[in-house]
């Protein structure tokens, strides 16, 4: 039987490094690439064809977002299980709008991250538990997302200024103009009803979209 050919993309060695020891215990599965970031993930996708990508989606630089959009854009028929240690469900509805397939919090039992790896390259959809039974909770409850007012470009710039990056550092990463960005921030302090980007950042950590130690890059 072929293996699955699967590419890691995370920002942390040891984390990529401990998901390929235990990957590689199932007959079934073979890790035929590793990269550290979106930008990474993005120039050596095609050269290693893998049939899943696992994708961190809280990383520095582009992120994993950013990396699911534009692979699905390049290949629609791309499979993408995407991986984050925060719960916010949040995360999750951006990564199946940018073209995730599954999503999984890193702290799932090891068993279920290679059954979310199968189903996935099957083309079946895979939601980690707990979080769809947060977003179910939210659902039943009436409870809103502040968040849910942005677009999802809007969502990515946000998540940048969070994490301490400035204007031209954003527009950079993302491709866009330096102006296009100042207008996304501009418009997503007016969604969210905040007045400078101190507030952004609070409001993230708030969300439990980022901690301390994430913040400046």
């Amino acid at each position: 039987m072929d293996k699955l050919r699967v590419m890691l993309v995370d920002d942390h060695a040891v984390v990529r490094g401990g998901f390929k020891v235990l990957l590689q215990t199932w007959d079934d599965v073979q890790v035929v690439a590793e990269a550290d970031s979106g930008e990474e993930a993005l120039r050596i996708h095609d050269s290693v064809a893998p049939d899943v990508v696992v994708m961190d989606i809280a990383m520095a630089g582009m992120g994993g977002i950013e990396a699911i959009k534009r692979l699905v854009a390049k290949h629609p028929q791309i499979r993408v299980l995407a991986l984050s240690a925060h719960e916010d469900t949040s995360y999750s509805k951006r990564a199946f709008q940018a073209g995730a397939l599954g999503y999984l919090s890193k702290r799932t039992a090891p068993e279920v991250l290679v059954d979310a790896i199968r189903l996935v390259a099957q083309g079946k959809r895979f939601i980690d538990p707990g979080i769809a039974q947060r977003m179910a909770m939210q659902d039943l409850s009436g409870e809103t997302d502040p968040l849910a007012l942005l677009s999802p470009r809007e969502f990515e710039v946000f998540m940048q200024i969070a994490r301490g990056q400035s204007v031209v550092a954003v527009a950079e990463t993302l491709n866009l103009s330096v102006s296009t960005v100042g207008t996304h921030v501009h418009k997503i302090k007016q969604k969210l009803e905040l007045t400078n980007t101190s507030e952004i950042t609070l409001l993230a950590l708030r969300q439990g979209l980022i901690d301390a130690s994430g913040l400046g890059g």
